[in-house]
């Protein structure tokens, strides 16, 4: 693989939405807050997004029907709608019918109702929508102002739904949402440059794609974003998740319902460990953000569980029982990526130590990647993402994909310098660091377009099995990747150290003239007090 040119000034790119009014809708939703807490304000703006964008959807559809009514059409079919993917929206949950009573005290109730009445009639919206805009805490007056801001934003139209506006919109409140929320807000949002790593990485193209603890959804729409930028049928993938909190598993619904993505996330929301709703799933791919270092996950109750293959994990910490429950659930040929605590590269405590021995000499760890800090909002814990794979023989699998024989070697890659500061607290990677790393990857995978792989002194590192036994089974890449390479100027040593010497000497001396400089300057003006 072609080295990256040193010195080269890499120029970030938005990796999320960037259409000139979310900052200004967001605004409008913070002022609402009040002594709300976000947790509660959230489903406020999104709740009413989501009826801006089905309400605008519906009525460009009523428009075309009733230019058609001579031949035959009904614009109050329900039908004529959902054959294009479109919620039927019923008369008094439509925008123009609500912001016309904006102004009203029981705004709050009317919104309640239409959220009843498209509940109603779309059945797999049902227990989805917010339900409680009439609650007293809530200022009707702000909301009644931001039902106007919003109604000047078009989001349904058919422009609008190709450029995925209201996806970006959501995207860019669960970001928001996720930094006013500190550590809870991590729970429904993964960044979106680590979605987007994580996908292309393992570059789902066909096949079953399931994420056991999928917050707001985001791996599912990243991946449907990736088959599409790629010229890929939407048909090809089914989407299999699961969501123990119940706000955010109504949150993933609406995240995928405004974006056309069908799902199985279950009837309902779910623990993944004590209430498996895809118990006989096999995935191809597997994509998730556990909770990192979970300490209160029932451990105690599941001692003899049929998914602890390498070991039973630690009743104190979840890491190695998420591990093993995608192993578990991954298909002969399948590949799974997931993010979790830098801990779990090292650790040997309460047997970890010897889970991970166990995974690694069963010969699953197909990459590991150290991620740089701050990417995630509301913990300071540094993370790292995993890659496991259980045939890694080379013989062709995703879509009929030839890659290298790969048994009995592991890629390490230490990406902890990579990406640029968004603000004081948070960081990004780049579109070129995301390039970097997935092309590493799948250049050492040998896919074909991929280029030849190569090692790079701190950065990357193809290490075999008895390396990583040598080091104790830790899986950390900076102990595996070494130092980076520095320019070397030619210059032989011999001269060079005189050199340096003479500069340090010049350096002593002027050192000194500065401070003699100093304290005159200071006796004089201590004299002339």
């Amino acid at each position: 693989m072609a080295r990256a040119r040193k010195g080269k000034v890499k120029v970030p790119r938005n990796n999320g939405a960037n259409l000139g009014f979310e900052a200004k809708l967001w605004t409008a939703a913070d002022k609402m807050r009040g002594h709300m807490d976000p947790g509660e304000y959230k489903h406020v703006a999104l709740g009413l997004i989501f009826l801006k964008y089905v309400s605008d959807a519906f009525e460009e559809r009523h428009a075309h029907l009733l230019n058609r009514v001579d031949r035959g059409a009904d614009p109050e079919d329900p039908d004529e709608y959902r054959a294009k993917n479109i919620f039927w929206v019923p008369k008094e949950a439509r925008w123009g019918q609500l912001q016309s009573s904006a102004k009203q005290p029981e705004i709050g109730k009317l919104i309640d109702d239409a959220m009843v009445a498209i509940e109603r009639d779309n059945p797999s919206l049902k227990g989805v929508l917010s339900k409680d805009y009439a609650r007293p805490a809530l200022d009707k007056r702000r909301l009644g102002e931001l039902i106007d801001l919003i109604g000047t934003i078009g989001l349904g139209d058919e422009e609008s739904r190709s450029k995925d506006i209201l996806g970006r919109v959501y995207e860019y409140f669960l970001g928001q949402f996720a930094s006013k929320e500190g550590k809870k807000g991590g729970e429904f949002y993964t960044p979106r440059c680590i979605v987007k790593l994580l996908v292309e990485m393992i570059e789902p193209y066909k096949g079953r794609v399931y994420d056991p603890c999928c917050g707001s959804s985001g791996m599912f729409v990243q991946s449907k974003e990736f088959i599409r930028a790629h010229d890929g049928g939407l048909g090809d993938i089914s989407i299999y998740g699961q969501e123990s909190n119940p706000t955010t598993w109504r949150l993933a619904k609406m995240n995928l319902a405004i974006r056309g993505i069908e799902a199985n996330l279950g009837p309902h929301n779910a623990d993944s460990f004590h209430r498996d709703l895809h118990k006989d799933l096999k995935a191809d791919f597997i994509l998730a953000n556990p909770p990192f270092n979970m300490s209160d996950w029932g451990g105690d109750r599941l001692r003899e569980d049929v998914r602890w293959k390498h070991g039973v994990p630690p009743v104190g910490n979840a890491n190695f029982a998420w591990v093993q429950h995608m192993i578990h659930h991954l298909a002969p040929t399948g590949i799974v990526g997931f993010v979790l605590a830098n801990g779990s590269m090292s650790s040997n405590q309460s047997g970890e130590g010897e889970i991970r021995k166990n995974v690694i000499e069963a010969d699953l760890v197909d990459c590991m990647i150290a991620l740089p800090g701050q990417l995630f909002y509301g913990t300071g814990i540094p993370a790292c993402l995993w890659f496991l794979g259980r045939d890694r023989s080379g013989k062709p699998t995703r879509g009929g994909k030839p890659l290298s024989d790969r048994r009995g070697k592991t890629l390490f890659i230490d990406a902890r310098k990579l990406g640029y500061l968004v603000d004081r607290v948070h960081r990004e990677l780049c579109d070129e660091d995301i390039q970097r790393i997935a092309g590493t990857y799948h250049a050492w995978r040998g896919e074909k377009g991929a280029g030849k792989y190569e090692d790079i002194p701190g950065f990357c590192k193809s290490a075999t099995l008895e390396d990583i036994c040598g080091h104790g089974h830790a899986l950390t890449p900076g102990r595996y990747v070494g130092a980076e390479e520095t320019d070397d100027d030619d210059e032989p040593f011999e001269e060079k150290l005189p050199r340096l010497v003479r500069s340090l000497e010049e350096q002593f001396s002027e050192a000194g003239k500065l401070e003699e400089t100093i304290l005159k300057n200071l006796a004089e003006v201590h004299l002339g007090r």
